[in-house]
């Protein structure tokens, strides 16, 4: 049975970050652990209520994900057993499913997202301007649309509680330099175009997900943190898709749209998410870790 963690506790090792879904811990100089909690952050708000399972899930489809797309990008996992890093007197049954040792990196400061398709904030953006992040979109799109080529559309990285913001890609470029920026912008639509054809392949359209990035000593660039999972990536079943409405989705989009009914201004705190919605998002969360990566946590 999937386990259920809303937070971490590993005393003996030093937590450096605790984020919306993942605490992050240092091993050594060189190395990190990341725990994936089943903490749920929606409208960059960490919501009162976990989901059971959640960051096993998300940790699993990762893992697939990261093992899969190794040849086009590094990323940062570490092939160590977790037994030889938790504390003594740790529940390994609680943690091996959702943690991971990793490479510890420097963080590139910039959200990497790669949109096939228009919608959510890029949608509001090219109702408002006809362009996201700066990069102008053939008139008459409608929502949900695919585009005529993936884009690299980045945001800055948002404190919790606070909100991403859409930028340029010259503003990523000021942030991190050319070169940096040029890579991650290459890599992220490298690995976009590839899972976005595996997944079709699996009757699933990726509409848009968002990587992380970091560095080496070295300079060497490593994709890191999660990768195209259910809070990171927009999944639509293609059997249900059509343009012109926001499709139904395996990912958090459910308890989005849930919350948008409610009377929340989206700050902190969040409502409590009724049971049958977390069952209901729990479910698609499962779904998709099948029908993509061909893993059931039972």
């Amino acid at each position: 049975m999937p386990t259920t963690l809303p937070q971490s506790n590993l005393p003996g090792l030093e937590l450096i970050h605790r984020g919306k879904v993942r605490d992050v811990y240092a091993l050594d100089d060189q190395r990190l652990l990341m725990v994936a909690t089943d903490r749920l952050s929606a409208f960059d708000v960490v919501l009162p209520n976990p989901i059971p399972g959640k960051g096993e899930m998300l940790t699993q489809i990762s893992n697939f994900w990261f093992g899969k797309t190794a040849h086009l990008v590094p990323n940062h996992l570490l092939d160590v057993p977790l037994a030889d890093v938790l504390p003594p007197g740790t529940d390994l049954a609680l943690y091996e499913k959702r943690a991971v040792v990793t490479r510890r990196l420097k963080p590139v400061p910039v959200e990497a997202i790669a949109r096939g398709y228009i919608i959510g904030s890029g949608w509001k953006d090219y109702q408002k301007t006809g362009t996201v992040c700066g990069i102008a979109l053939p008139a008459g799109l409608k929502q949900a649309q695919q585009l005529p080529a993936p884009i690299f559309t980045p945001s800055t990285k948002a404190a919790v509680g606070d909100h991403d913001e859409n930028v340029s890609f010259d503003a990523v470029v000021n942030a991190v330099g050319r070169e940096l920026a040029e890579q991650v912008r290459d890599a992220t639509l490298a690995i976009y175009q590839w899972a976005a054809a595996y997944a079709a392949e699996r009757g699933i359209i990726i509409a848009d997900t968002k990587f992380e990035f970091g560095t080496d000593a070295d300079g060497k660039l490593y994709v890191m943190d999660e990768m195209l999972t259910p809070d990171s990536s927009r999944f639509w079943p293609a059997d249900s898709y059509q343009v012109g409405i926001s499709p139904p989705s395996y990912d958090k989009q459910f308890v989005r749209d849930w919350l948008e009914t409610q009377p929340w201004n989206k700050t902190a705190p969040g409502p409590v998410i009724p049971d049958e919605v977390i069952a209901h998002t729990a479910a698609k969360y499962a779904e998709a870790l099948e029908r993509l990566a061909g893993i059931r946590l039972d």
